[in-house]
């Protein structure tokens, strides 16, 4: 089913999403969800003010991803399109972001084993045309197992921790170390699509899009 097939609420169509994002991952879960979002990413300063708390953090580099792609795409986009944008941060005692070195991965996996700690996606909603945008977080706790060293040692010996947020990947060969989870398995993987569908849905009723 493609985006402009479906409705929302009382037979409002469905827009063209723009996901203001290269992450493979967020594709992936708009694709298994029956859209076809156009791939226009983002190039942004990722720093944050200090003693900002981790949600309006996420929120904040969403929402300046989103206006990226706005400022500079101004000529792409139709009348029946929302742009998507979101940011994904590991939270335990500080943001965890994405490991600059072994030494750091290391740091961060040994930090994350035999403990929880949450995992907070901020998704802004922004409607090109009008000054309309939206912002909302998701946070999910995730619960690890223990790792012994030799486990973390060859877990960073890997490729796998350096692109993610907090070095892991849920869906990825991390998996194993976590027990569970309380919350949105798929804000792990990067974009909270229940959440998303229904702030969705509220934003283009709520401006009749």
């Amino acid at each position: 089913m493609k985006d402009n097939d479906k409705v929302v609420g009382d037979n409002t169509p469905f827009p063209k999403l723009i996901l203001a994002s290269q992450s493979p991952r967020r594709k992936e879960i708009l694709k298994a969800h029956g859209h076809n979002p156009v791939i226009l990413p983002a190039n942004v300063d990722e720093t944050v003010p200090e003693n900002m708390t981790p949600e309006d953090a996420v929120m904040l580099l969403a929402l300046k991803k989103g206006r990226f792609v706005l400022e500079n795409n101004r000529d792409f986009f139709s009348d029946n399109c929302v742009i998507i944008a979101s940011d994904t941060v590991v939270y335990k005692g500080e943001i965890l972001g994405k490991p600059k070195d072994m030494a750091r991965a290391r740091e961060m996996i040994k930090k994350l084993r035999r403990t929880s700690h949450e995992v907070i996606t901020g998704v802004a909603l922004i409607q090109p045309g009008t000054n309309r945008e939206y912002c909302f977080y998701e946070v999910t706790k995730v619960f690890c197992k223990d790792m012994k060293d030799e486990e973390v040692e060859a877990y960073v010996n890997t490729q796998e921790p350096y692109d993610k947020a907090g070095g892991y990947g849920i869906q990825g060969t991390f998996g194993k170390y976590i027990d569970h989870i309380e919350g949105d398995y798929e804000n792990v993987v990067g974009l909270p699509y229940n959440r998303l569908s229904a702030e969705l849905s509220e934003f283009l009723n709520r401006h009749n899009l």
